[in-house]
């Protein structure tokens, strides 16, 4: 029932006085175009229907809907940018409270520090405006534009400039959060420093946070942007070019500076690189000699102008509209990169199958650098050893089909079966198909983790289906259920959706 109903439910009545009136505040399944205006989903392929959506306007009322749901034994997953592959962010499963965060944007920088104080509700180019206009600072973060900080702030954040100033979590200082009993907390290395630990790589599992700070770097200026294209008939073509990309990408001694991306999609490959710094200190690095088809480069001046071009980039392969899609990722260690023959059998097989969809992608870009200067056991973030990610997307149209699916599969499969261990993979590219995701998302770090999640939040309260479970849970379990409305029950799908 929706929230003017004669008869709401203890949920619907605890989260409507939260709002006390407000307008698009609370949104319930009855509500007109609630799928479309609230639930917002980004791949169209998963359905998912919250019990609830809210839209808070600071920590007071997070709070709030937090210890609404704890009252009512309902899940609880934050939404900042609506970028979730698999739609964790409006909880992942039936059931959940789904709490949006796009109002909270409030923002002040420090002059004296350099430190901003950041809502989590900022979209990745709104957050560069506001840098940019107070005092032409930058942070490290991805390039899609419409990414919300609260998310990837949390999760990792990757992108051109981590190499050199690392990932956007490395750039957080201290957290506002809102716990699993609706405590507004303060977070950092000294005040419940396990608590950031946790939030600086696996946020989503421990809290809301509802205000970062973060250190700011001054905006570069000159960049050497790099763009290569290539159209082939047959990929097996372009096993010599990628395996010249990766022997790059592979050197220890990479320049810090650089940040490159190799994209198979269904016409070619695209290689792009960015250089922070000037065409003749890029020219110094080597670099150019050693990427595929030599120096195709220019520079450009304007920080701005090179993320603008990052976004219309990115946007290429990764719309921002809602579409129903496929994706699965992989992680690679020095020691796992691919072989002469892992390469070959993977372009051969990209050849022989059947696509289903014309509409696909197989990214494969650089990490480490600045990345890897901080311990694994530092932060939750566990892919400090990492040097290159890799995600492959099929896109239906206008349908997802399953031959899409084993498609993109199909190539993980064939990468981890010439491996010797078992893959990892960043969580902020969520496989929802994979097999084990806490153990792969989170490695050597899972078992604090657990721990950390058994004190502050032992029933499990923010929950999606790969998100950590506390240590003293037996098994997952199924999630709670919710009531929806006078005597109506939802059942809600246990933590495997898939």
């Amino acid at each position: 029932m929706g929230q003017g109903s004669s008869q709401p439910s203890g949920l619907q009545s605890c989260l409507n006085a939260v709002c006390n009136g407000r307008a698009d505040c609370v949104a319930y399944p009855d509500t007109f175009l609630y799928q479309v205006n609230w639930v917002d989903r980004y791949n169209l392929a998963i359905p998912v229907e919250p019990i609830a959506v809210t839209r808070p306007q600071n920590a007071q009322d997070v709070s709030g809907f937090v210890k609404c749901a704890a009252q009512n034994n309902v899940k609880v997953q934050a939404k900042s940018g609506g970028h979730s592959y698999a739609n964790y962010g409006v909880g992942g499963e039936n059931g959940a409270l789904a709490i949006d965060l796009r109002n909270m944007q409030d923002f002040k920088m420090d002059t004296n520090t350099w430190q901003a104080t950041i809502g989590p509700g900022h979209k990745l180019d709104d957050l560069d405006t506001k840098l940019h206009d107070n005092g032409k600072r930058a942070i490290s973060h991805g390039t899609c534009p419409s990414v919300g900080l609260g998310g990837h702030a949390t999760i990792g954040g990757l992108g051109p400039s981590s190499r050199m100033w690392g990932s956007c979590l490395d750039h957080v200082l201290e957290v506002e959060v809102v716990t699993a009993d609706g405590t507004i907390q303060r977070a950092n290395k000294d005040q419940n420093s396990d608590l950031f630990f946790a939030i600086k790589g696996a946020g989503a599992s421990f809290g809301i946070v509802t205000e970062f700070v973060m250190r700011t770097q001054p905006e570069p200026g000159s960049v050497v942007s790099y763009t290569y294209s290539l159209t082939f008939s047959k990929a097996r073509d372009l096993a010599p070019v990628f395996k010249q990309w990766q022997d790059l990408v592979s050197d220890p001694n990479l320049d810090r500076r650089f940040s490159t991306e190799f994209i198979m999609h269904e016409l070619g490959v695209l290689i792009s690189a960015t250089f922070f710094g000037t065409q003749e200190e890029y020219d110094a690095t080597g670099i150019p000699k050693k990427i595929p088809a030599g120096s195709v480069s220019v520079v450009i001046d304007d920080w701005m102008a090179i993320l603008a071009k990052d976004a219309e980039h990115a946007a290429l392969w990764l719309s921002e509209a809602s579409t129903p899609f496929t994706a699965r990722s992989l992680a690679f260690k020095q020691d796992e990169m691919l072989t002469e023959e892992t390469i070959t059998n993977l372009m051969n097989y990209i050849d022989g199958a059947d696509r289903g969809t014309l509409i696909w992608f197989l990214i494969f870009d650089s990490t480490g650098g600045a990345i890897s200067d901080v311990a694994t056991d530092a932060t939750a973030y566990a892919h400090r050893d990492k040097i290159m990610f890799c995600q492959g997307y099929g896109i239906g149209i206008p349908v997802l089909q399953q031959s899409t699916k084993d498609f993109v599969s199909g190539i993980v499969t064939h990468i981890q079966n010439a491996t010797a261990d078992t893959l990892m993979t960043y969580p902020g590219y969520v496989d929802p198909l994979i097999q084990d995701p806490q153990s792969s998302y989170w490695g050597s770090n899972l078992q604090r983790l657990g721990g950390i999640k058994a004190k502050w939040d032992p029933n499990d309260l923010f929950h999606n289906p790969q998100s950590v479970r506390p240590n003293t849970a037996a098994s997952p379990g199924p999630v709670q259920t919710g009531t929806l409305g006078s005597g109506a029950t939802r059942r809600i799908k246990k933590w495997s959706l898939w």
